[in-house]
C-alpha cells in the first residue's frame, strides 16, 4: 500500500471516529436511556425467575407429589382429580402452566386418559409435553401413536411410531416402536412396507426382544405381500 492510500485510509477511519463520538455525544441522553432499559429488563428477569418462579416450582413439585403416588398405585381417576386432600394433575396444570412440573403434568394426565380410553384427551395432552429425555420423549411420542390406532387413526399412529423410533436411536424404544409401526401397516393390508420395517429391526436391532422374535413376523409379511 502507498503512503498515500494509507493516508486515504487513515482520513477515513478517523472520520468514522468523529462521527461517532458526534453521535454519542449528541445523543448521550437517549443512549443512558437504552442501557438503562436493557439493565432493567435484564435484572427484572433475574429477578422474576429467581423469586417468582422458583418458589413457584418448588410449590408445584410438592403438590403433584401424591397424583404421582397416586399413579404409581393406578388410581388413576385420583391421580387426575385428586383426593380431596391433595391436588391431581388437571390441577398442577390449571394453577402452574408455567412450570417444569405443569409440563410433567401433561404426559402423566396424557397417559392416564390413554389408560381411560379417553384417546383425544390423551393426544391433546401429550402433544402438549415437551422433553428432552431419552427415554421419555419417545414413550409419550408414542403413546401418541396408540392413541391414534384406537382411533382407528392408522396412518397417522404408523407417523407416531415411526418419529417415536428415530426420537432416540436405543435397544429398548427404537425396535418397540418399529415393531408397533409394522404392525400398523399390517393392520392397512400394506405388508411390504411392514417387510421392511421387520427387516430394519432384523439388521438393527436384532438383540432386542423384538428382534429375537421377528423372523416370524417378517416371513408371514413377505408370504401375504408376495415377495
Amino acid at each position: 500500500m502507498s503512503n498515500k492510500d494509507k493516508k486515504e485510509v487513515l482520513v477515513d477511519v478517523q472520520e468514522v471516529y468523529s462521527k461517532a463520538e458526534r453521535y454519542i455525544e449528541e445523543n448521550r441522553k437517549s443512549l443512558a436511556i437504552i442501557v438503562g432499559a436493557l439493565v432493567l429488563v435484564i435484572g427484572g428477569y433475574f429477578a422474576w425467575k429467581q423469586f417468582y418462579l422458583k418458589p413457584l416450582e418448588d410449590e408445584a413439585q410438592t403438590t403433584m407429589f401424591m397424583a404421582q403416588k397416586y399413579f404409581e398405585q393406578d388410581s388413576i381417576q385420583k391421580a387426575i382429580d385428586g383426593d380431596g386432600n391433595y391436588k391431581g394433575f388437571k390441577y398442577i396444570i390449571e394453577e402452574y402452566g408455567i412450570t417444569k412440573s405443569a409440563n410433567l403434568a401433561h404426559y402423566y394426565l396424557g397417559i392416564c386418559y390413554l389408560n381411560q380410553g379417553k384417546f383425544q384427551e390423551a393426544i391433546d395432552n401429550l402433544k402438549e409435553f415437551e422433553t428432552e429425555d431419552e427415554i421419555l420423549g419417545p414413550i409419550a411420542t408414542g403413546a401418541i401413536g396408540d392413541a391414534n390406532m384406537e382411533l382407528n387413526k392408522k396412518e397417522e399412529a404408523v407417523t407416531f411410531y415411526l418419529k417415536a423410533a428415530k426420537q432416540n436411536d436405543n435397544k429398548f424404544t427404537s425396535p418397540l416402536y418399529l415393531m408397533k409401526a409394522a404392525m400398523a401397516y399390517e393392520e392397512q393390508n400394506d405388508y411390504k412396507n411392514a417387510v421392511k420395517i421387520y427387516e430394519q429391526i432384523k439388521s438393527n436391532y436384532p438383540d432386542s426382544n423384538e428382534g429375537r422374535e421377528v423372523e416370524r413376523y417378517l416371513n408371514r409379511a413377505k408370504m401375504l405381500a408376495g415377495i
